[in-house]
């Protein structure tokens, strides 16, 4: 990618996978889905079942070859998020609550202001790791050991 390309990457992505989404141009244009894969490196979309193209592919090991349907990635500029309210597509716009948190709201001509909310799909992929020790974890019983005592200086490397 050359430095111009670069320059035109979007920085603060406000549309996220998951989301309900209204192609506003292109073949699809009027159609809703949902955003299946976010593309941020190209400021590209997958939606789910909307852009649909053939795909010539060869026969290799392990594969069959053939003609298949595949969904294409969209231009970012070409979906908007829908209104959870009016169902109508709209821009988004940040706003923060009482409390601190940051949410994403509707904005634009003829949108609701109601808060957009955050696709369950994302909520279920941030659970955290197992917390069991692998083979190549340090035990916690050497991670606590003292092997160092500021007082008396004992520990400290001899240089």
């Amino acid at each position: 990618m050359g430095w111009k390309a670069a320059q035109k990457l979007i920085q603060n992505w406000k549309i996220v996978r998951g989301d309900n989404v209204m192609i506003i141009r292109g073949k699809d244009k009027g159609e809703t889905g949902t955003i299946k894969r976010v593309i941020r490196s190209q400021n590209r979309v997958i939606v789910e079942g909307k852009n649909l193209v053939k795909k010539h592919i060869k026969q290799g090991q392990g594969h069959e070859g053939g003609i298949f349907t595949v969904e294409a990635p969209l231009h970012v500029s070409n979906v908007q998020v829908l209104d959870p309210v009016t169902a109508k597509p709209c821009k988004i716009g940040i706003r923060y609550l009482e409390d601190g948190t940051k949410v994403r709201v509707a904005r634009g001509i003829g949108a609701s202001g109601s808060i957009i909310p955050r696709p369950e799909i994302l909520k279920i992929r941030a659970t955290p790791r197992p917390t069991v020790a692998g083979p190549k974890d340090t035990p916690m019983e050497l991670v606590l050991e003292k092997t160092y005592d500021r007082k008396t200086g004992k520990g400290m490397p001899d240089l």
